[in-house]
């Protein structure tokens, strides 16, 4: 039986909020990085650089550098990795479906705080 550690670990690197948004948009098909600049809004070089390289040492994601001339890296989703979009696109789809929600939940929550 795993341990809580492990567990936590595990769900620390896979659910942020740029490794979740990876995951479900390398499942389209081997990318290259720029493509996935352009598709995760918000990512910085930084981040985006280091999230990919957590994603391929947890083995969720591969990259394969092309010998050609410029250099072309693309980087895909792994088995390991599609079972993980399976989860992702169902909570994806959640917050889809309830972001309006969410936002008037913490709209009014807000609101006392607001009159003190």
């Amino acid at each position: 039986m795993p341990r809580a550690d492990d567990i936590r670990q595990v769900l620390d690197r896979v659910g942020d909020k740029w490794s979740l948004l990876l995951i479900a948009v390398v499942e389209a098909g081997p990318l290259r990085y720029t493509d996935l600049q352009r598709q995760v809004p918000g990512i910085s070089q930084r981040m985006l650089t280091l999230t990919l390289r957590q994603l391929r040492e947890d083995g969720l994601i591969t990259r394969t550098a092309y010998a050609e001339v410029p250099p072309r890296v693309e980087y895909a989703l792994t088995p390991l990795g599609r079972g993980l979009h399976e989860i992702v696109t169902s909570l994806i789809g959640w917050a889809a479906d309830h972001h309006y929600e969410i936002r008037e939940h913490r709209a009014r929550a807000a609101a006392p705080a607001a009159r003190s």
